[in-house]
């Protein structure tokens, strides 16, 4: 063969890998949403007029622990934590661990709860940093409320701080910037008190976007489309990946992330697994996976379920330097865990797990970024040479484009055709618009920032990135 038959070769090879792996991805994505459709349509069946009000009065209502950990939540923490207070449950407490906060955070938490500092001692089953004290209230109304102010040790280690120190049978562990929907512990809880051959180990919802809603006294009383561009965009994004993503997984039983912002947990197995691993900054995925791995390998039976209605509300970030070091954190915690547990990969052991959810995550979360920038690249290299088919290039585009912006409105329609949070016809006409953008705009900046989560741990960066927050407006209803 020739020089040009081996490039007429290898163009052909590229064309035909590229177009390939896109039609694989649309494939799954489209399988997925359709398995969530029917899981959706069965929640709802079994669970739209259940009364979470009664369920209060049951003996066996579980026990549960909220730890949020805080550093540098000065400027919101107070109405957060009022949220946390203000959830309508029975048997629960909210741990809030300080992880060694450079602002005000201790200082507001103080003062607006009337916190003292308490005797009770603290005993590390889990290794952490340095416990520098203990808080309770001297108000009545917020005695379920205990604040730990500890050596900052990250996310991981506050969380494990607060599973030292908290005395129920279940976790809740939360980031204190959420604002909680007033029933989100009865729904989290409902899974344990069903009858079940299997344990429930970890349950998990919907996290949504915040931004712009109307927040009163810690609650959601309004929700609305962000005006910020990139918040809104995000809420498309959240919703693919919550109502046309997870929910698949979950009905497949092959879920591998509760987000860390949102979830349930049976403290014996998390303990028994070691808590939380502080040697990663996506120590959310990786617990499950480890929980999920634990009770293959002991061959005990088990459940993790998911909610999937919108419990948790969260702020996202509004500018693209806060955004890309959350998501190239985000593509790091992946690496990590992908690596830890990589004997996991096709190993029939951990049945789906291994045959399905593991490939998955490592070849559409992981790897896809890194072939759509090299298709990029190499494109470009040939239209300098002058060879490109131009024909193919610009249907591909358009396809690729036209399935993206279709399945950005699905996920808007499934969210409309069951919660329906967002009501008005101006609000849906917001997150349709940037339905056509996002693909051109967004998407690109978010393959960059995964690129540079990718670099990042080829250089050691074990950093969290500090995410300053604007805080919730609180907006005339």
């Amino acid at each position: 063969m020739t020089g040009i038959d081996w490039l007429d070769t290898g163009i052909w090879v590229f064309n035909y890998f590229i177009l390939f792996f896109a039609f694989l991805v649309m494939i799954s994505y489209l399988v997925l949403a359709a398995i969530s459709a029917r899981g959706l349509t069965q929640y709802l069946a079994r669970n739209r007029f259940v009364n979470y009000q009664a369920l209060l009065s049951l003996e066996n209502v579980p026990r549960v622990s909220l730890i949020a950990p805080a550093y540098n939540e000065g400027r919101t923490i107070e109405e957060n934590v009022k949220s946390l207070l203000a959830i309508n449950y029975n048997n629960y407490d909210v741990i809030v661990v300080n992880d060694g906060s450079k602002d005000n955070s201790m200082e507001v938490l103080i003062a607006g709860f009337q916190l003292v500092r308490s005797e009770i001692t603290y005993v590390p089953y889990i290794p952490t940093k340095q416990v520098r004290g203990i808080y309770i209230s001297t108000n009545p109304a917020y005695s379920k409320l205990v604040v730990i102010d500890k050596e900052n040790g990250g996310k991981a280690d506050a969380l494990n701080t607060g599973i030292n120190h908290s005395q129920n049978p279940y976790l809740v562990c939360i980031d204190v910037d959420c604002i909680m929907d007033k029933d989100v512990l009865l729904k989290l809880a409902k899974p344990y008190m069903e009858a079940s051959d299997s344990k429930v180990i970890a349950t998990g919802g919907v996290v949504r976007i915040a931004n712009s809603c109307v927040i009163k006294a810690g609650k959601l009383v309004d929700v609305k489309a962000p005006d910020n561009f990139l918040a809104r965009v995000q809420v498309i994004e959240y919703l693919r990946a919550f109502i046309l993503g997870r929910m698949a997984w979950s009905k497949m039983d092959g879920l591998l992330i509760i987000s860390g912002a949102f979830g349930m947990f049976d403290r014996d197995i998390a303990m028994k697994c070691g808590g939380y691993s502080t040697s990663t900054v996506g120590e959310d995925m990786e617990l499950i996976v480890r929980m999920r791995r634990y009770m293959i390998d002991q061959g005990l039976p088990y459940k993790v379920q998911y909610i999937p209605d919108p419990l948790c509300w969260t702020e996202a970030p509004e500018s693209f330097k806060i955004l890309g070091k959350q998501r190239s954190r985000w593509m790091r915690g992946t690496i990590e865990t992908l690596w830890t547990h990589r004997k996991m990969l096709f190993n029939p052991k951990y049945k789906i797990l291994g045959l399905l959810s593991f490939p998955y995550w490592f070849f559409f979360e992981y790897l896809a970024p890194l072939v759509e920038f090299t298709g990029l690249i190499i494109t470009f290299i040939l239209i300098y040479l002058g060879i490109v088919n131009w024909e193919y290039f610009v249907l591909f585009i358009i396809l690729v484009y036209v399935f993206a912006v279709f399945f950005s409105m699905l996920a808007l329609y499934a969210e409309e055709s069951t919660f329906k949070r967002y009501h008005r016809i101006k609000d849906l006409v917001k997150l349709a618009g940037v339905a056509l953008i996002e693909p051109l705009y967004f998407h690109p900046f978010t393959v960059y920032a995964s690129l540079k989560g990718n670099w990042e741990k080829l250089r050691g960066n074990k950093g969290w990135g500090e995410m300053t927050r604007k805080g919730f407006e609180k907006k005339p209803g």
